[in-house]
């Protein structure tokens, strides 16, 4: 399967494109810097050069492709409308064709769950920072009524390969905000990008997952594995951080076992805490 990756050099999209080529498949991957486009030379991946703002170019590699796997993302102001514009422009260049459509989300849509365990269906509450996520949800979900087998995968807290937060803990690039009493679900990037291959192998049209692995543990103790010293109050950590905080607030009990039982999906690599012991 040719399989069209945006992201593909970010955190998430490299290992995705590691395990599609472990598993066969070839990948061309979308690339807006010459750094970006170079990376992917070098790993023999097919390079389309630009970014997500350009719809044309999405319709055009989603058309050529087998299927498509969206884990890019421009971050600013126009995050959501950029993520919709794209995705609408993937989406109807495969429409009529049954090719699957992968799409990342993210467990904040979610908002806060308390002592509630959630999983797939849980009532949404989006953060102020995503709260234009949901729809775009959506519109891969109901694709399968276009023949695209769009499948939505909403991924917990990644870690794993010195990335994600638990690594900026760990190298002292952010604080510990608030009391550290709300808890978190993670999962290792390397379990995560083995879950977008089944669901693009074997995934339903219309499907969600949820992408959490282990249990669920508060945010103070995996600061204290990452030997994090500096705290902020919430209040603080609004203040220098905006937005972001409140995602750094987020009390989460999330479990699911839907990939396992419908794609095979068994996570496998140490927990954040092992992880973080080890390095």
């Amino acid at each position: 399967m040719n399989v069209f990756v945006t992201g593909a050099t970010g955190y998430i999209g490299a290992v995705i494109v590691e395990k599609l080529r472990e598993g066969g498949h070839a990948v061309t991957g979308l690339a807006r810097s010459d750094d970006a486009r170079r990376r992917l030379e070098s790993l023999g991946v097919r390079v389309r050069s630009g970014g997500l703002e350009a719809p044309e170019l999405l319709a055009g590699a989603a058309r050529e492709a087998d299927g498509v796997i969206h884990a890019g993302l421009v971050r600013g102001p126009e995050t959501g409308a950029i993520d919709r514009r794209a995705v609408e422009a993937m989406l109807d260049a495969l429409a009529g064709s049954g090719k699957p459509f992968v799409y990342t989300s993210g467990s904040a849509v979610m908002g806060s769950t308390g002592d509630r365990v959630a999983g797939e269906w849980f009532p949404l509450n989006p953060l102020p920072l995503v709260q234009w996520r949901p729809a775009v949800e959506r519109l891969v979900i109901d694709a399968a009524e276009r023949q695209v087998r769009g499948v939505v995968i909403r991924p917990v807290t990644v870690y794993g390969r010195q990335g994600g937060i638990a690594a900026r803990w760990r190298k002292g690039e952010m604080p510990q905000a608030g009391d550290g009493e709300n808890r978190w679900n993670w999962v290792h990037v390397d379990d995560l990008a083995d879950l977008y291959v089944l669901a693009l192998e074997r995934g339903a049209a219309g499907q969600l997952y949820l992408a959490a692995s282990g249990t669920n543990l508060k945010v103070k103790d995996v600061c204290a594995a990452a030997g994090v010293t500096a705290r902020l109050s919430l209040a603080e950590a609004r203040q220098q951080m905006g937005p972001f905080a409140d995602l750094l607030a987020l009390d989460q009990k999330i479990f699911s076992t839907k990939a396992g039982r419908e794609l095979g999906w068994i996570p496998s690599r140490p927990s954040v805490l092992e992880e973080l012991r080890s390095s």
